[in-house]
């Protein structure tokens, strides 16, 4: 089971391929604000929902300072093609690997139907400019869950 994140902790680094195979590193954006955020599967229902809600809001997170990225198990490809469906303006990066997942402890068991199984465990953590985690989310829901951050995070749209 990975180890969750705490506020504090330094935001684990990484590099991983955008939807259009280019490398997206954390590193890359110190001195922003970053919302990463983890799910299960590009276009299944609750992930597009919260791709959308993400996107919908990205004006207002930019506005504030805030790049978002989603990252999933799914491939370069898969990304563009639910890029491109839903038009998604949010960065999606691909962990086929899980490593990234599991050093920010979302993959591992969860209850999913009742059942117990080993799986992307949608959450969401807040990166502050210095790269240390400024707020570790875990079992989100995919609906309401960026109105709710946006609520949370205490930026309210005009």
């Amino acid at each position: 089971m990975s180890q969750r994140l705490e506020p504090g902790d330094i935001a684990p680094d990484f590099t991983l391929p955008d939807a259009d195979g280019k490398d997206v590193s954390l590193a890359d954006r110190r001195g922003r604000k970053v919302i990463v955020y983890f799910y299960p599967a590009a276009m299944t229902p609750g992930c597009t929902k919260q791709a959308c809600d993400f996107t919908d809001n990205l004006e207002l997170l930019a506005g504030q300072g805030y790049d978002v990225i989603g990252v999933s198990p799914d491939k370069p490809e898969k990304l563009a093609k639910f890029r491109e469906k839903e038009s998604l303006q949010v960065t999606l990066v691909g962990d086929p690997g899980k490593e990234t997942m599991e050093a920010y402890g979302a993959f591992g068991e969860k209850k999913l139907y009742g059942k117990t199984v080993t799986g992307v465990i949608r959450s969401t953590v807040v990166v502050d400019e210095e790269g240390k985690v400024e707020r570790a989310l875990y079992n989100v829901k995919a609906t309401g869950h960026v109105a709710k951050l946006i609520k949370d995070l205490g930026l309210v749209s005009e």
